[in-house]
């Protein structure tokens, strides 16, 4: 039986995260950011400071990916690294002024993109959209645990 790409949930599914990221690196090229910045930013938007094994946890990503990430990030002066005072064989991560100051262009930015997705989708169907979304990576997170 030949595969459908109309109907398989991993190509669509792949096809429109491709599309959003690039729709995304294309915005976010204009202030010096690529979406890899992306949950390192949400995770400290708010001020706080973490580990790097937990931002590599809330990004779903291994801890080399995130190293890589938030080396990169620190050389460009987005995020910077201190002391853990609870653990000295770690260190909190916390995002720098630069990066704070770009924030309001990141939300500009993604609200934009996510309008001009959702607004193709009527109220109901928005809705029925998020929810099939967590339902299916909720199923796919549990069969990895387990």
């Amino acid at each position: 039986m030949p595969l459908d790409r109309d109907t398989s949930i991993g190509y669509l599914t792949n096809l429109a995260g491709r599309l959003l990221v690039r729709e995304l690196d294309r915005h976010l090229a204009r202030i010096g950011l690529t979406p890899a910045h992306m949950p390192v930013l949400l995770a400290l938007e708010d001020g706080s400071a973490r580990t790097q094994k937990a931002l590599a946890e809330g990004a779903r990503v291994e801890q080399a990916t995130m190293a890589a990430t938030l080396g990169r990030m620190e050389r460009d002066g987005l995020v910077m690294r201190m002391p853990n005072p609870d653990d000295g064989r770690s260190s909190l991560v916390t995002l720098t002024p630069r990066a704070l100051e770009k924030l309001p262009a990141i939300a500009r930015i993604t609200q934009s993109i996510n309008a001009l997705v959702l607004e193709q989708l009527a109220p109901a169907e928005r809705q029925q959209f998020f929810t099939l979304m967590h339902k299916i990576i909720g199923v796919l997170e549990a069969q990895q645990r387990g």
